[in-house]
């Protein structure tokens, strides 16, 4: 039993997402199977995947969404039947990768924006392209590529949240390789040399 729009479409779909959460590739595919026979809307499926593939997966393994895209992409132009070939790939592909949900870390931000309020861009980050003479933007901005490592240490948040932390990389996949100089920046083990170069750029 299938309906489209009663309980059995958001529970099949709720476990489907969450057997592709869960790295349970049979159950995975089971569910899809369940929704794609019982006449499912194949781009909601889809909509689904490239979420998860972001929400779920993320930098643990970044290939994720570009399998996910790939996948939509080709159903777009293949259409059902023959479609389930890219709907089940993506699914295998996201239920085998490893898992990260560090892209919540966009919703510590905005509860800090909300806690705060909108603050001033701070001065040296401001666009110096159009107001730097008369009021001073863009002064002090340190451009990172005139420093080794293309890095400068500097800050980029407002003053009301200066040393926020909402970034936090999770264990599994590339992620722990994709953030390691962030992280060691972040606690002070791998600052480079400052080389004594001056701002200029934008």
């Amino acid at each position: 039993m299938y309906d489209r729009q009663g309980d059995a479409h958001y529970d099949t779909l709720s476990a489907f997402i969450k057997s592709v959460r869960g790295s349970d590739v049979d159950a995975a595919l089971y569910w899809l199977a369940r929704m794609v026979e019982g006449g499912e809307d194949p781009r909601l499926i889809m909509r689904r995947l490239l979420i998860l593939a972001s929400e779920d997966i993320g930098l643990a393994d970044p290939q994720a969404l570009v399998q996910a895209a790939a996948a939509a992409e080709a159903l777009n132009w293949v259409g059902l039947p023959e479609a389930v070939y890219h709907l089940s790939q993506a699914t295998i592909y996201l239920a085998l990768a490893p898992k990260s949900n560090s892209t919540l870390a966009y919703f510590r931000a905005k509860a800090a924006l909300e806690a705060q309020g909108a603050t001033q861009v701070p001065t040296p980050l401001k666009d110096a392209h159009r107001d730097r003479k008369g009021l001073g933007h863009g002064e002090g901005y340190r451009y990172p590529h005139d420093f080794p490592g293309h890095w400068v240490e500097q800050d980029y948040l407002p003053e009301d949240v200066s040393g926020e932390r909402f970034y936090e990389p999770g264990p599994e996949g590339r992620e722990p390789e994709l953030s390691a100089r962030w992280r060691a920046r972040r606690e002070g083990g791998g600052k480079p040399e400052d080389s004594g170069s001056e701002e200029v750029g934008d």
